[in-house]
């Protein structure tokens, strides 16, 4: 069995929390991408934190479910065929284990997300 540890036990104001460098994306498929985030959860191969990316354009293969509420900042989310979906500020989005396709973040993206 798994203890769940909290990292950081409550984080207010997750739109203005001061984030720690995480270092280039490597799922970026052009310009180097910047990301910084702070993980507020974890529990196994479970996680809860707050991410944040620098524009431009990645290709995801997911490896668990990942939940995702944008906290600031917009994105344009095209599934393996499928249609692009924008998402921003107030969206809410699931995305399933083995979800594959692409990302283009069009300004510096904030979202809360949730790993499991």
């Amino acid at each position: 069995m798994t203890t769940a540890t909290p990292a950081t036990p409550f984080l207010a104001a997750a739109s203005d929390a001061t984030l720690e460098d995480w270092g280039a994306l490597a799922e970026a498929t052009g310009e180097p991408m910047q990301t910084f985030g702070s993980t507020i959860w974890t529990g196994g191969d479970q996680e809860a934190g707050v991410w944040e990316c620098t524009p431009g354009p990645s290709r995801w293969t997911l490896e668990s479910n990942e939940f995702v509420h944008i906290l600031s900042g917009r994105m344009t989310v095209t599934p393996d065929g499928g249609e692009p979906r924008e998402l921003g500020p107030g969206d809410t989005a699931i995305f399933p284990t083995g979800w594959t396709g692409s990302w283009q973040i069009h300004e510096i993206i904030r979202k809360l997300y949730v790993l499991f």
